[in-house]
């Protein structure tokens, strides 16, 4: 008897995950798509509030086959995760948090999807409940992207579809020295060696759900960890990302989503062994990946704070601080005829700081909130030069014919 290949493996990492398992189980057992063509690998990794027993009943009763596999606690979600891709045999496999669940039809959709389009990686909208989730890729269904053509960057979970043999071709695993950031850095490998992205925005594939208790695991792990975390994130970009626009475009998401966080609101109420600790840490990485691309990129208050840290500069960061989280606008002064929008957050032109007036100097999808400025100053001086060009060279035409 010929035994088919199952389209999707759905793998369950599981550590002390009741009652919310309860649901997320049901969600897997409530999906359109065939049984046969389903697999579940759930690992529970040493619970003791009965979630090893509620899997292996589950497994005794569910319409698609399932396998439970019970071990010592691993201390994160990467072992687990890795075990259960060791197990797979799907052509697509899915990773579901125990404490989160699937929306209907998801499954059937995004195989569908990836069939579809050929893609090597499928993006299911997801919502949050009771906590908030990512918006910003939402926007449309698209068949075919890439992570330079969207804003994919800014979701790096793991609750992805990913073609199986792109895993294996590429041994992507996940790195279970990290105890924060895991997902990212296999989502953003996985992005930049795959061919082809979709991204399925009109239904909703995922629900990612708030514990009551607040164990859910990306609200753990000490700042330490997050340093760990954008460093593996930056290194593994410039390892598979020439330098220039392209790898300044996908720096800005660990500078933006990692890094800046350390010197937010939290860093007000740091101890001052924490702050300058923060600031060592953040040192090798400024010094290796800041560029001016990045900054540029960036809103004003996110690149002031960075090019603080950047310039180890901890005696100016505190008033930035203290400005941004009592949600001020800073004021815009308008330069060059309206041309330069200029925003005075603290330190602005203040000889003793020495911060660059380059720091201040708002791009232009943030200049556009300001009354009075004019788009196109750089654009406009180009063409004001190629105008002077044809009309020398007319002129040497003319009287080249005279």
């Amino acid at each position: 008897m010929t035994v088919t290949q199952p389209d999707v493996s759905v793998i369950i990492g599981a550590y002390e995950a009741m009652p919310y398992l309860i649901e997320c189980l049901s969600s897997v057992e409530a999906q359109t798509i065939d049984p046969t063509r389903v697999e579940v690998i759930a690992v529970d990794d040493g619970s003791t509030d009965g979630t090893g027993e509620y899997l292996e009943e589950f497994a005794a009763r569910a319409p698609m086959h399932v396998l439970v596999i019970r071990q010592e606690n691993s201390g994160g979600p990467s072992g687990p995760r890795n075990v259960g891709l060791g197990k797979a045999t799907g052509r697509y496999v899915f990773f579901l948090d125990a404490d989160d669940r699937l929306g209907p039809e998801a499954l059937e959709r995004m195989v569908a999807m990836a069939d579809r389009a050929g893609t090597d990686v499928v993006l299911g909208k997801v919502e949050g409940v009771n906590r908030s989730a990512p918006k910003s890729m939402w926007g449309k269904t698209v068949e075919r992207t890439d992570v330079f053509s969207s804003n994919i960057k800014f979701t790096l979970s793991a609750q992805k579809l990913f073609r199986r043999a792109l895993l294996d071709r590429h041994g992507m695993r996940f790195d279970e020295s990290l105890f924060t950031g895991e997902d990212a850095l296999f989502t953003m490998e996985a992005y930049l060696r795959a061919d082809g992205v979709s991204v399925v925005a009109d239904h909703t594939c995922y629900y990612l759900v708030g514990r009551d208790d607040g164990k859910h695991v990306t609200k753990s792990g000490s700042y330490t960890l997050r340093f760990d975390s954008a460093r593996a994130l930056m290194e593994l970009i410039a390892e598979l990302v020439p330098a220039g626009g392209r790898r300044d475009q996908l720096m800005v998401r660990p500078f933006l989503v990692t890094l800046l966080p350390q010197f937010g609101p939290k860093y007000l109420t740091d101890s001052e062994e924490i702050r300058r600790r923060k600031f060592e840490l953040a040192k090798p990485l400024m010094d290796t990946y800041w560029t001016e691309g990045v900054a540029q990129r960036l809103k004003v208050h996110e690149r002031l704070r960075l090019h603080l840290v950047a310039e180890q500069r901890p005696e100016l960061l505190p008033d930035v601080v203290k400005f941004v989280k009592a949600k001020k606008q800073a004021a815009a002064l308008l330069e060059r005829k309206g041309r330069r929008v200029y925003l005075a957050y603290p330190h602005f032109r203040d000889r003793a700081a020495g911060v660059p007036d380059s720091v201040y100097l708002a791009e232009p999808r943030e200049a556009r909130a300001f009354p009075g400025y004019r788009e196109g100053g750089v654009d406009t001086l180009m063409r004001r030069a190629v105008r002077k060009a044809r009309r020398v060279l007319t002129s040497r035409e003319v009287r080249h014919a005279a």
